[in-house]
């Protein structure tokens, strides 16, 4: 009787696992899920393929392992002491360690080195395979510092549901292709292209977002992107868009126009930073379900004009630093806004240095509204609309920094 501990002689099979004719011979189907673990989804076929009385005894369904991952990846040499020892992969737990399979260069047989400080200088490009037990790729390269270049091959994959993380802090990678990615079922696509700082260009073209909820952080300090088209992404059930564009100081395009915002009730800090961008194109956004804008604008410094007609801010109850440091800015009609739910509004348009113009008619504020610093360093205000109860209630508080009074216009 076998043993369901694999043998010599079956580990002299393992050698010849190729043999479909040597693995009819064994019948303990434990000790063939045990050689099959030894194996990539690409070779299983190749032996299953023709081979009914293997995949009955296994209890398996041919079509699941045609679903596997096929990357190639390119690193740093190990002669840098920087990225010496760092990883180029990252395995959610060691139980699952046996569903990537690592080849190094074009060699053909699969190492069991699978970390970086294992491998030598010799070591350059590297294959991964990834079995279709692997649901997430949350984290897949996440601060993978030492890769360079990044190429999906095939991507037999339309069931995998979280890609967060899935790059982030891949400070060194330079080339990503994803033309093959399948993003049918992804919900999570949080911090994805975080802190890739190198990466100057980035095609999304084939991305499927229909069902992702969360794309918070996504493009973090992509520091070296100039331009994002993302007029294909279907945002209609995105919920979180914080820091979405966090950063972006070489963006100079960005297309939006598409977006669905209907479901989005956070937006802080969603286009912070990007000091190169003259225009941002939100004619299409809802905000009806938007609780917090604060920052949204901050430090977007070369923006020259800025069309929120279509904004409602009934909901929003955070509006600090809003338009903080827009310094290009030469007029904003904010007519439209309503306020009276927002509790902060400290250093909203403090350092929107060219303002002229600032149309907030409507704008409410309560007793405990924060409002310090709303109006610091606005030293080129002409004109300021704002409503008597308004006036009357900012005037009660402290270092709001209000222009000189011959420039504010009062509507009873």
């Amino acid at each position: 009787m076998e043993s369901n501990n694999i043998s010599m002689n079956n580990r002299e099979l393992l050698k010849q696992k190729n043999n479909i004719f040597n693995l009819r011979k064994i019948r303990n189907k434990y000790i063939l899920k045990q050689i099959f673990e030894h194996l990539n989804q690409k070779k299983f076929l190749k032996i299953i393929k023709y081979n009914k009385n293997i995949q009955n005894k296994l209890e398996i369904n041919q079509n699941d392992y045609k679903k596997y991952c096929e990357i190639e990846i390119e690193i740093i040499p190990t002669e840098d002491k920087e990225y010496k020892g760092d990883i180029f992969i990252n395995f959610n737990n060691k139980e699952e360690e046996s569903y990537y399979h690592i080849y190094y260069n074009d060699k053909k047989e699969e190492t069991k080195r699978k970390y970086r400080n294992n491998i030598t200088k010799n070591i350059k490009k590297i294959k991964i395979i990834i079995d279709y037990q692997i649901k997430s790729f949350e984290k897949l390269f996440n601060k993978c510092k030492c890769i360079k270049t990044i190429n999906f091959i095939k991507f037999n994959r339309n069931d995998i549901n979280n890609m967060s993380y899935m790059f982030f802090g891949c400070s060194s990678l330079k080339e990503l292709n994803l033309s093959n990615f399948n993003t049918d079922n992804i919900t999570n696509m949080s911090y994805m292209f975080g802190w890739c700082e190198l990466l100057n260009e980035l095609n999304l073209s084939n991305f499927n977002t229909n069902n992702v909820s969360d794309m918070s952080y996504m493009f973090d300090k992509c520091e070296s992107i100039k331009e994002l088209n993302l007029s294909n992404f279907n945002t209609d059930n995105v919920i979180n868009m914080s820091d979405m564009f966090l950063e972006c100081n070489s963006l100079i395009k960005l297309n939006i126009s598409n977006f669905n915002t209907k479901k989005v009730m956070n937006m802080n800090s969603m286009f912070y930073g990007c000091n190169s961008l003259k225009t941002i194109n939100l004619s299409n956004f809802n905000t009806d379900n938007v609780f917090d804008m604060g920052y949204i604008f901050c430090g977007c410094g070369s923006l020259k004009e800025l069309n929120l007609s279509n904004f409602n801010t009934n909901n929003v109850d955070n509006m600090s630093c809003m338009f903080f440091g827009c310094s290009s800015l030469k007029e904003l009609n904010l007519s439209n806004f309503h306020t009276n739910n927002v509790g902060n509004m400290g250093s909203m348009f403090s350092g929107c240095s060219s303002l002229k113009n600032l149309n907030l008619i409507n704008f409410k504020i309560n007793f405990d509204t924060y409002t310090g610093d709303m109006f610091s360093n606005c030293f080129s205000i002409e004109e300021l609309n704002i409503s008597n109860s308004f006036y009357i209630e900012v005037k009660k508080k402290q270092k709001t920094y209000l222009p000189d009074e011959s420039k504010i216009k009062i509507k009873a």
